[in-house]
């Protein structure tokens, strides 16, 4: 497997799904061989990409694993959907050890063919969400900007630091996204200053600017991308996909 990151912010409305749906549409459209893996039980990087959920999750299903994984309407991106079944949601967010070692198993050595294979994960930092982390070789982190931004980010991060120093792991932060962001508002600059001041180079130079279009993709089964190429959205997908590619 070529990278692997996780997607991942335990505060919900911050366009954790929207980047991760959208990147990996980048990534594939860049020429690279990209999985996107559904693990919110909310399922919007499922439909968000024209597909329906599955009635059992293929982390779950004991057959192999790519067996489950089904293509999209994007050349060289794949999905292995996500479930909304009760019984699958009670066990993929289970607080059990060999649970978790089970499914970080079969996602770290189930994807071996991929160059980039993205985790949305859901908006928490449950079990799932460790899992995730832990099967990841880094962390990418949407940031709103927004007054509460900052808030909770201290967990996230100590999370983050404890699987770092566990062994075996070799989780790093991959970046931060700020996005949501109105350059016409105080509140946007100050947030980004704030965070660039404190997290430093670790914050990527690309911003996602509010834009309706890509509020309007998903509804359609497109990412931003497919559904308006000239949007202000897409260009900065596309300048935060080069960022990515850059920091291999």
């Amino acid at each position: 497997m070529g990278r692997s990151l996780c997607v991942a912010n335990q505060k919900g409305g911050v366009g954790k799904t929207t980047t991760a749906l959208n990147l990996a549409g980048a990534l594939a459209k860049a020429g690279c061989q990209t999985l996107l893996v559904d693990l919110d039980p909310q399922c919007n990087a499922t439909t968000g990409l024209g597909r329906q959920p599955v009635t059992s999750h293929p982390l779950l299903s004991g057959t192999p694993i790519r067996q489950g994984v089904v293509a999209t309407d994007i050349h060289g991106l794949d999905l292995l959907p996500g479930s909304r079944t009760f019984r699958d949601i009670e066990t993929l967010t289970k607080d059990d050890a060999s649970q978790s070692a089970q499914l970080r198993e079969r996602l770290t050595r189930g994807f071996s063919s991929y160059d980039y294979v993205l985790i949305d994960c859901p908006p928490s930092l449950g079990p799932l969400t460790k899992t995730a982390l832990a099967s990841s070789d880094e962390v990418l982190m949407p940031i709103q900007c927004e007054f509460f931004a900052m808030e909770g980010l201290t967990q996230m991060i100590a999370t983050i630091g404890q699987i770092m120093q566990q062994a075996g792991h070799a989780l790093r932060f991959g970046g931060i996204v700020l996005t949501m962001y109105d350059q016409s508002l105080e509140l946007t600059r100050e947030v980004d200053e704030e965070v660039r001041d404190f997290f430093g180079e670790i914050v990527f130079h690309t911003v996602i600017p509010r834009d309706v279009a890509v509020s309007e993709a998903p509804s359609h089964g497109l990412t931003v991308i497919d559904y308006a190429p000239r949007s202000r959205g897409t260009r900065a997908y596309v300048e935060l996909c080069m960022e990515v590619l850059d920091r291999d």
